[in-house]
């Protein structure tokens, strides 16, 4: 039961009516008898501001920030862990007596769903679509385990891309490419790729028929990763496990991120069995 003592925990983003999240972690809380409650929280972009003081307002434990707020929201924190200083992209916030620290645990969560997988990026050829929060995160992690990176990003947005592209070749002192989108740069990418990444929403429900990638463009021996969760078999992971490419699923990215940032709220460990049970059944509940 919910009383005046209970912490409040949430996520912000737009949408948020898909987020497992909440199915996850208020399971997590309840398995440990915490007294914890994590809520969704529609935001628009020009409500971003106004959020985020609300946290302080409203004495909340703290956020996970989803699309598109990742980026925005930094400059509204009073501080950011090194980490996530260095991806310029925030996906928890922690609010420590009043004070907003912004942590990235999307970083940790991507290498750990690979690694789960038995896909380790050390000095592998990746190839990254999208340049958002999502993308800074596992570009950094591709960075720190020295692969070869890509970035490919549609032409209105090509600009991110670039700015990505720079700051990872700045701080790891290695050459990020970055590409325009299109099929022709994209299967000149892929013909030498070890792994395929989708950071972008395509392919998101409801638009469930939408792929980033052309199916004739997946093969053997090529590891694909989509951070799309919702549905969990997309139908860019379809057609890559149809290829005989191994795929990992975004679910188990979400998984590990929320395990962190549970971490970071709770000071307890958190159960993950019990995180990646109730959040596949809140998925497998919502598409049907």
């Amino acid at each position: 039961m919910i009383t005046g003592k209970t912490k409040i925990c949430g996520l912000i983003g737009n949408p948020v009516e898909h987020s497992m999240s909440p199915a996850m972690h208020n399971a997590a809380f309840a398995s440990l008898k915490l007294d914890f409650a994590y809520i969704p929280f529609r935001v628009e972009n020009d409500a971003l501001a106004d959020a985020v003081k609300a946290i302080k307002a409203l004495n909340m434990r703290g956020l996970n920030v989803t699309i598109p707020h990742k980026v925005a929201v930094i400059p509204l924190l009073d501080e950011l862990e090194p980490l996530a200083e260095s991806i310029g992209a925030v996906n928890t916030i922690v609010n420590d007596n009043g004070r907003l620290k912004g942590c990235n645990t999307d970083a940790s969560g991507f290498l750990n769903a690979m690694l789960e997988k038995g896909v380790e990026p050390r000095n592998k050829k990746a190839v990254v679509i999208g340049a958002g929060g999502a993308s800074r995160a596992i570009c950094f992690t591709l960075a720190e385990r020295d692969a070869e990176i890509v970035i490919l990003n549609r032409q209105q947005e090509i600009s991110w891309a670039v700015e990505l592209a720079a700051a990872v070749s700045g701080c790891f002192k290695k050459d990020v490419k970055a590409l325009e989108l299109n099929n022709n740069n994209l299967a000149m990418a892929l013909d030498s790729a070890d792994i395929l990444i989708n950071a972008t929403s395509v392919g998101m429900s409801p638009n469930v028929n939408h792929s980033p990638v052309p199916a004739e463009m997946l093969k053997p021996g090529l590891s694909v990763f989509d951070a799309v969760y919702n549905p969990l078999k997309t139908k860019l992971l379809t057609e890559a496990e149809n290829a005989g490419a191994l795929t990992v699923s975004g679910l188990d990215m979400l998984v590990w991120q929320g395990a962190l940032a549970f971490e970071l709220w709770t000071g307890v460990k958190a159960p993950i069995g019990i995180m990646k049970t109730n959040a596949l059944k809140a998925l497998i509940s919502n598409e049907d």
